[in-house]
């Protein structure tokens, strides 16, 4: 990954560092990285500094931790390399199963329904992915979408869980393929962004929102919930477990519109623009944020300078959409 990376001539550079300050980082690192209203005053006093400074001398030390574009890159190349791989795979896994032409052969003869090394293979890769994306949730950068990415992957976790316990596997492995569609393009457009290539990116970013939309939107309910609702019970009936698994499902469609509705927010900022802009979900704070002070703190910052409009260093390429 590294390899290519440099090879595209992607720096190992981050955002903007904070300038040194014994005061500041001793309150960062021992007391708080959010200092609150009554603190920030505190500081301006101590520091002589306004307080929108040492807003942003806060702001620009979190991203600091933040790692390089070269990392993102790395990270990204990983996970388009993991969705192309099992995509293809399921893709020639099921071409040769009967019920992905015809959704119905999933709840014939349920639940005694063989099951395939091949099948096997497949949710064992699938599972461990998703399990791992759970657990880095907690060591990686913290997102705007956190909670929302948690609920995902804990839904999708469960579902394949739950689905290869009670030997539901038939129609799992459509909603992994079809999820892993959008997945590669959205990887794809991120690469391309990080490594500066904006009409590329534009270009892999469009063919991922009518790919993402299309599939999440327009052929799962039409196709998944249609046989898991509607075929299943005609066929074997409604029992416990059907019901918990169609919750998990509805859950996924729940979500799908969510980000159905930040793609075409990023797609409206890209028209207006030029180009695909900020990823709403971000970890890196923009300038503005933290910046629409109080009263009282816009009061002591309106008796200083206002000349200290600086930037992290990010913003000028931010990526695509990071992770589905």
């Amino acid at each position: 990954m590294r390899p290519c990376a440099l090879g595209l001539k992607i720096q190992a550079n981050g955002p903007q560092k904070a300038q040194p300050n014994a005061i500041l980082e001793k309150v960062f690192t021992a007391i708080t990285k959010h200092p609150d209203e009554k603190r920030l005053e505190g500081l301006s006093k101590q520091l002589d500094w306004d307080v929108r400074t040492i807003q942003r001398w806060f702001r620009h030390r979190r991203n600091q931790e933040k790692p390089s574009t070269l990392t993102r890159f790395c990270e990204s190349m990983w996970r388009f390399t993991f969705y192309l791989y099992v995509f293809t795979y399921g893709v020639r896994f099921l071409k040769k199963t009967p019920w992905l032409w015809n959704t119905r052969e999933c709840w014939y003869n349920y639940p005694y329904q063989p099951l395939t090394a091949d099948l096997h293979y497949y949710y064992i890769v699938e599972l461990s992915f998703y399990l791992s994306l759970l657990f880095s949730q907690f060591t990686d950068i913290r997102r705007k979408d956190f909670l929302i990415m948690f609920v995902h992957h804990l839904a999708t976790i469960s579902l394949i869980t739950f689905s290869y316990v009670n030997n539901m596997a038939r129609v799992g492995t459509l909603v992994m393929c079809l999820h892993d569609a959008a997945d590669v393009l959205m990887e794809a457009a991120k690469m391309a962004n990080y490594a500066k290539c904006q009409r590329l990116c534009n270009l892999i970013f469009v063919m991922f929102a009518m790919v993402f939309i299309s599939s999440r939107l327009g052929v799962y309910p039409i196709w998944i919930l249609n046989t898991t609702l509607f075929e299943s019970w005609e066929i074997v009936g409604p029992y416990p477990s059907w019901w918990v698994f169609n919750v998990l499902l509805l859950l996924l469609l729940v979500l799908h519109s969510f980000w159905s509705y930040l793609i075409v927010k990023i797609a409206c900022r890209a028209i207006s623009r030029g180009k695909v802009s900020k990823d709403d979900r971000s970890d890196i704070e923009s300038s503005s944020d933290e910046e629409d002070l109080t009263p009282s703190a816009q009061k002591l910052h309106n008796s200083s300078t206002n000349g200290t409009n600086g930037t992290n260093g990010y913003l000028s390429g931010p990526p695509c959409r990071d992770e589905h």
